[in-house]
């Protein structure tokens, strides 16, 4: 009787320990459920004193995180944006929610972040901020770009949703920047479901920031005692998470490095196997950066071609093996036709996008599940 084979999934939410039993002690111990409460300020103070920023605030998801950042920066009707094509919708809809307008700027061959030296040539009267996305955990140049931030006084708002705990040349990525937006999303490294924070790395946004957070009450201030009582003084909304979402993401958050650490190993040992395919030009593994530290996010692999890539995506499926594409661009997309423009040429973007495939990659994942998908990699290159 043979064996059955299990599939592989490309991600699989986790539980590394006391997620569960610090719900239970939300409700019976704290008897918190609506947010705000001993474990959001648990979870803001581990992101402060971990990333070394000033202040951390956690929200619903990244996507929350972003659309604070959007209004502390006052993006208004016509405001230009800048960024890349090449990223989840979240990070130009937040700008857009508030009248912006997306300038989508092509991406570098070798870390499909932002090309900066593409930057500055984008830049009209009308900008007013630079949003780098950190792709896989790999840093942007952000010397460059706050240098280039600076010199045009614009705004810098890190998208590192997938960057929790990676560096730039010893920096956290989302602390360099004005602001800096994290996800805890169920595909991430460190999950809590849903939720995400915001970075605050401007000591002048602080004060502000609490109160768009509080839906544009002056309330933590009245829970200081610094007022005898609050009220609406700014616009806001309800940007914390449950206090259930917070009671797990702490859990998971005192397990960071050794998640980070087990997702890093199994990238590297895909790299080691996967390098004699690579080595004889049949396919692309992510460059290494050596500007930062990555943290393991997501592992890929270029195609020669989107045709190739969809037969490899057909022939690992039917070996039971997940794996899938990532962004399609935003300039291409109905929306960003409509809300954005693109400067310059996307010949990377969209060359790059049609090549990229994702392997599996998840906490649990053991060698054995990681040696089967190579297996069966290196089976469809032998056969063509």
């Amino acid at each position: 009787m043979s064996q059955k084979i299990n599939k592989i999934q490309y991600n699989k939410p986790f539980i590394v320990g006391e997620e569960l039993f610090n719900m239970a002690r939300a409700v019976i111990e704290y008897q918190n459920l609506a947010g705000d409460g001993e474990f959001t300020h648990q979870c803001q103070e581990w992101l402060e004193v971990n990333l070394n920023c000033k202040k951390a605030i956690l929200t619903q998801s990244c996507t929350a995180a972003l659309e604070m950042a959007a209004l502390l920066c006052n993006i208004g009707p016509g405001d230009e944006v800048i960024m890349p094509s090449f990223t989840f919708v979240s990070t130009a809809n937040a700008f857009v929610l508030r009248g912006g307008v997306p300038v989508f700027v092509d991406i570098r061959p070798d870390t499909l972040n932002i090309d900066e030296t593409l930057i500055e040539q984008a830049i009209t009267p009308k900008t007013k901020a630079i949003v780098p996305v950190h792709y896989a955990g790999s840093p942007c140049d952000m010397d460059t770009i706050m240098e280039i931030a600076d010199r045009h006084n614009l705004f810098v708002i890190e998208d590192a949703a997938q960057s929790l705990l990676a560096t730039y040349k010893g920096r956290s990525l989302g602390t360099i920047g004005h602001f800096g937006t994290l996800s805890f999303h169920e595909t991430k490294n460190i999950i809590s479901g849903e939720g995400g924070a915001l970075l605050i790395n401007d000591e002048q946004f602080m004060e502000r920031a609490e109160i768009i957070w509080e839906k544009g009450t002056n309330r933590k201030k009245f829970f200081r005692g610094e007022i005898d009582k609050y009220t609406w003084v700014d616009i806001g909304s309800s940007f914390p998470p449950s206090e259930l979402i917070a009671a797990f993401l702490h859990a998971q958050l005192g397990q960071a490095e050794k998640i980070i650490q087990t997702r890093s190993r199994l990238i590297n040992l895909y790299r080691k196997h996967l390098e004699p395919l690579a080595a004889t030009g049949k396919i692309r593994l992510p460059a290494f950066n050596p500007e930062g530290s990555c943290n393991g996010h997501i592992f890929y692999i270029l195609t020669k071609s989107l045709k190739e890539r969809t037969d490899i995506i057909r022939y690992l499926s039917d070996h039971l093996i997940h794996a899938i594409f990532h962004y399609v661009p935003l300039h291409s997309s109905p929306a960003g036709n409509k809300f954005g423009k693109v400067h310059g040429s996307m010949n990377n973007t969209n060359e790059l996008s049609e090549r990229i495939l994702r392997l599996p990659l998840f906490f649990e994942m053991t060698d054995e599940q990681l040696l089967r998908v190579v297996a069966s990699i290196q089976e469809f290159y032998d056969q063509k």
